[in-house]
């Protein structure tokens, strides 16, 4: 999640939108269309130019409206317009790069920014169907979900590589390619709670608990769990060894393969 000011962020070819819910004094950002019909009939062109002037005054600390970008999201959501959606992903997509730039899991995934960010668009539209639009009145309300679905993939990205670290190789069905994730395909099978509660079981001590939920639940590489807890370990390798010993136990574990393997 962002946590410095939208001013300091990067703008795109186009001009960034706003950051969710950071409007210079006096904007219209939190504002509702009133003039919905007049919106509604501008060609798409004009409503393109108009979103990244807005967007461009925003970055000036001038007054914006945010009604052309929220006209342009509810072209692309609840008309299914693919032109308008391709306008929205080219406007769009350096912001949702950025968010996953920053997300703390993504130096640990091994993957490009720019796979993310197809990927959060996709969560996107399709989580956002034309019946849910109206539950997003504002445009903040509207990119503080994209934002949340550029977190989320690069968080289950890496969850999905560190639960086949988990998992018993044999349980993990890996010649259908990648239309399943690890967890999804094994992990399906149990009952989350019930695994996480068999897991805590035969975890020794806090610090085996903080390194399995900080690898396997945050996503964090030994390097980052160290600096989150450096109390606890007196240098990365002490979080290697303590991951290397849980992983060894667990993949020994006749109940946890008779778990995974239903």
């Amino acid at each position: 999640m962002i946590t410095q000011p939208i001013e300091t962020l990067p703008r795109n070819a186009l001009g960034s939108p706003p950051s969710p819910g950071a409007h210079p004094r006096g904007s219209r950002g939190a504002e509702l269309p009133q003039d919905t019909a007049v919106l509604a009939q501008m060609d798409l062109s004009t409503l393109v130019r108009r979103c990244a002037a807005e967007s461009e005054r925003f970055y000036r600390g001038q007054q914006h409206d945010t009604r052309f970008s929220y006209e342009l999201f509810r072209r692309a959501l609840v008309e299914r317009d693919e032109a308008a959606w391709e306008q929205l992903y080219y406007h769009y997509s350096g912001l949702v790069e950025g968010w996953i730039r920053r997300s703390g899991a993504f130096p640990s995934s091994g993957e490009s920014s720019e796979y993310f960010v197809v990927g959060a668009f996709t969560k996107f539209w399709r989580a956002l169907t034309p019946e849910r639009f109206a539950a997003f009145p504002t445009l903040a309300s509207l990119l503080q979900y994209l934002q949340l679905c550029a977190t989320s993939v690069v968080i289950d990205s890496v969850r999905s590589q560190s639960w086949s670290e988990m998992l018993p190789e044999e349980t993990l069905n890996l010649s259908h390619g990648p239309q399943t994730s690890p967890d999804e395909e094994a992990v399906s099978r149990v009952d989350r709670e019930e695994f996480w509660r068999f897991i805590n079981e035969q975890l020794h001590s806090d610090v085996e608990r903080v390194v399995v939920y900080c690898s396997f639940v945050l996503g964090l590489t030994p390097r980052a769990v160290y600096a989150k807890r450096p109390d606890l370990f007196t240098g990365i390798n002490d979080v290697y060894n303590v991951k290397r010993n849980v992983l060894g136990r667990l993949s020994r574990n006749q109940h946890l393969r008779q778990m995974v393997a239903g």
